[in-house]
């Protein structure tokens, strides 16, 4: 369903030595399956997410979602995936209902097809309390879900969250946590980017772990922690994190010192 290969990112600084955003990074994620990206800020985890929604260009490598490469399909991927991030906007003047209704009409469903598909989706993440609500009223939960149904509308295979619960309280992000793996049960391929650990432990099946443009391990939570040294803490996927992390600061400390 996506296929990542040798991915790289580069932007030029005429100033500076050039920044590597993504240094040749490679996963593949299916069709029922939360792919975790975990890592800290600045790991690449939004460049990534950017490119396979055909936001952003790589300098090199390839992407494909659902078999089509997202440099020369883009508009094909794009109607392939729905894309929710933290800082997704509201129009304030709309109601929840107007603003999913209209991105249906951006895909150019048909009235009756998308009357009912929004019927079922505000059912499905209880929003039906909400659909008149103008989007300067909502709370930020409430955005989010909006968000979450303008995303799904088009009933897309492919969905991008990045850092998707960033600034929601406890209850609210438990519920888009629980959004995320209905999605998964009805065979959605989900890449879902954040740096909560807990987050992680409830909902991937598979993770890579990134920093600083490169992926330091993949694998399910049972093969990291399988790999992990005798040192971490076992079954604390907090510990492990932290541990490649270090490793990985440490490394490059050194070729730096070499150099």
């Amino acid at each position: 369903m996506i296929e990542v290969r040798n991915l790289q990112k580069q932007y030029e600084d005429f100033q500076r030595e050039p920044h590597h955003a993504l240094c040749g990074i490679s996963f593949e994620a299916a069709a029922g399956e939360v792919f975790g990206l975990l890592g800290p800020n600045g790991a690449g985890k939004t460049t990534a997410l950017r490119i396979l929604s055909t936001v952003l260009q790589p300098s090199s490598g390839s992407a494909k979602v659902d078999d089509l490469d997202v440099v020369t399909q883009s508009d094909q991927v794009r109607h392939r995936i729905g894309f929710v991030s933290s800082g997704t906007a509201v129009y304030d003047r709309m109601t929840a209902w107007e603003m999913v209704e209209y991105f249906g009409h951006l895909y150019d469903i048909e009235d009756a097809v998308l009357e009912a598909r929004m019927e079922e989706i505000f059912d499905r993440l209880k929003m039906q309390d909400i659909r008149d609500r103008l989007g300067g009223k909502m709370s930020t939960g409430m955005k989010q879900k909006v968000s979450i149904a303008r995303a799904i509308v088009h009933d897309p295979p492919v969905i991008i969250l990045d850092e998707a619960t960033a600034g929601l309280d406890v209850l609210v992000a438990r519920a888009v946590l629980e959004i995320v793996a209905d999605l998964r049960d009805q065979g959605k391929c989900i890449i879902y980017s954040t740096h909560i650990m807990r987050e992680v432990e409830r909902v991937c099946d598979r993770v890579a772990i990134m920093h600083r443009g490169k992926i330091l391990a993949t694998g399910t939570l049972a093969e990291l922690r399988a790999e992990a040294p005798a040192g971490v803490k076992s079954g604390e996927m907090e510990e492990l994190f932290f541990d490649l992390i270090q490793k990985a600061e440490a490394s490059q400390t050194e070729t730096a010192l070499d150099g």
